[in-house]
C-alpha cells in the first residue's frame, strides 16, 4: 500500500467539474493499494499518515503531524502510484490492486480516516479527477507499507 502525502496551504479535487472535496491545510494523500495487500494495511498506513512529522514546530523544524497542527486530509485514490516503469517509456500497473479490491481498500482507509480524524475529504475512486493543491514547503513525502 503506497501514500504520496503532500503537505498544503489548500487543496480541491473535481469530477466532472464538481467539487467532491476541499481542504484548508493539511495533507493531501494520494493512496494506492497493490496486489496482495490487505485490510491491516489500511489502518498501519493511516497511522503512519496521521503521526508523520511534516509541518513545522514553533522552531521552524518538521517536529508536528497533521493531528497537532489541526490539519485536514485530503483523500485521494491514484493507482498509477503503483506503475511500473523499469521496462521502457510507457508504464505498466499490474502492481496495482485489482480494481474491486482497490475500491474496497480505499473505502476502507477513508472509512477509518473518518473515524480517526476530525476532517477529511475524498475524491472518487476510479473517476477521471482533477486535482488542485498549494504544496507547502515544498513537502512531498512517499510511504509504502509492505503486506503483512
Amino acid at each position: 500500500m503506497i501514500a504520496l502525502v503532500q503537505r498544503v496551504a489548500r487543496a480541491e479535487v473535481a469530477v466532472a467539474g464538481e467539487v467532491t472535496g476541499r481542504i484548508g491545510p493539511g495533507l493531501v494523500v494520494f493512496y494506492c493499494a497493490e496486489r496482495g495487500d490487505a485490510d491491516a494495511g489500511c489502518e498501519r498506513l493511516l497511522d503512519r499518515v496521521l503521526k508523520l512529522r511534516c509541518f513545522a514546530d514553533d522552531g521552524g523544524r518538521m517536529n508536528r503531524s497533521v493531528q497537532d497542527v489541526a490539519g485536514a486530509l485530503l483523500v485521494v485514490s491514484q493507482f498509477t502510484l503503483a506503475a511500473d516503469t523499469d521496462g521502457g517509456h510507457r508504464p505498466g500497473f499490474s502492481r496495482a490492486a485489482a480494481p474491486d479490491e482497490g475500491r474496497r481498500l480505499y473505502e476502507r482507509f477513508v472509512a477509518a480516516a473518518r473515524r480517526l480524524h476530525r476532517q477529511v475529504e475524498c475524491g472518487q475512486f476510479g473517476a477521471d479527477m482533477q486535482v488542485a493543491l498549494v504544496n507547502d514547503g515544498p513537502v512531498t513525502l512517499w510511504l509504502r507499507v509492505a503486506p503483512s
